[in-house]
């Protein structure tokens, strides 16, 4: 007869924490600054910059090269793209978002006014958004009247509520100027470099595999942040960058003249 078994000793109350749980949170904080970045501006000037950087460049040097250009000048048309694209690009960035900013402020401005005119026109505009969102009207009607009116957590989630604006993420023009100022200078110089070191034939396919490389690792990181595919993103970008350089390349051939 076998012998029995000692009894099982009993298990924790408490079953361990999985370690996805226990990164929750920095996750969660990870998410926020990452919606931070696009909602300031930032996301949005750094992929343009870089992305408008390698197209713009790489369209003149190979228009140029189709216009059998000589390496002196293509350097200086290039270097001189670089600098007037670079700046142009955070002089639009921060135009675009301080008045986007502006604008956003002059909204705010506008329901603070109306609260302190209509404070129950705000609140039954709030109940009902939530109670449209799926809470139930008790529920919207206590939500909406939980915080005093002249608080400025009140104006904060009514902005929030009924305008999708947050104060404290509406942009900042200078992350965006300064974003794109660099990137588009760091995605400029891509196909700019090989004619420091080469010409003709050689640094012409140097620009646009340098360039192709760039493009693609941009369209893949982008689709990866969104949740998609690495390969559709790159694929694009890669479709983009090769469509830019065939069609300057054939113009460049078909109306240039020679320039030393």
């Amino acid at each position: 007869m076998s012998t029995p078994r000692p009894p099982r000793a009993p298990g924790p109350l408490v079953e361990p924490i999985e370690p996805y749980v226990a990164d929750g949170s920095r996750d969660a904080a990870a998410l926020k600054a990452r919606t931070q970045s696009v909602n300031r501006g930032a996301a949005r000037a750094a992929v343009l910059g870089v992305n408008d950087g390698l197209v713009t460049n790489l369209s003149l040097i190979i228009g140029m090269a189709g216009a059998s250009a000589g390496q002196g000048a293509v350097r200086l048309a290039g270097f001189a793209s670089l600098i007037a694209g670079a700046f142009s690009m955070a002089a639009g960035e921060w135009v675009s978002v301080r008045s986007q900013v502006e604008l956003y402020q002059g909204i705010l401005a506008e329901l603070k006014a109306l609260v302190r005119r209509n404070p129950k026109l705000i609140l039954a505009q709030l109940t009902e958004k939530l109670e449209e969102d799926g809470f139930g009207t008790e529920t919207a009607q206590q939500a909406a009247t939980e915080l005093p009116l002249d608080e400025g957590r009140f104006f904060a989630f009514a902005a929030r509520t009924l305008f999708g604006l947050n104060a404290d993420e509406l942009g900042s023009p200078r992350v965006a100027a300064v974003s794109s100022l660099a990137l588009f200078s760091v995605g400029a110089l891509v196909p700019l470099a090989p004619w420091f070191f080469a010409s003709g034939t050689v640094a012409t396919a140097t620009s646009i595999v340098l360039t192709a490389i760039a493009s693609v690792t941009v369209g893949g990181w982008i689709t990866a942040s969104a949740g998609n595919g690495i390969w559709r993103g790159a694929a694009r970008q890669l479709f983009i960058v090769v469509a830019t350089a065939s069609v300057t390349f054939a113009i460049g051939k078909l109306f240039g003249t020679v320039v030393s």
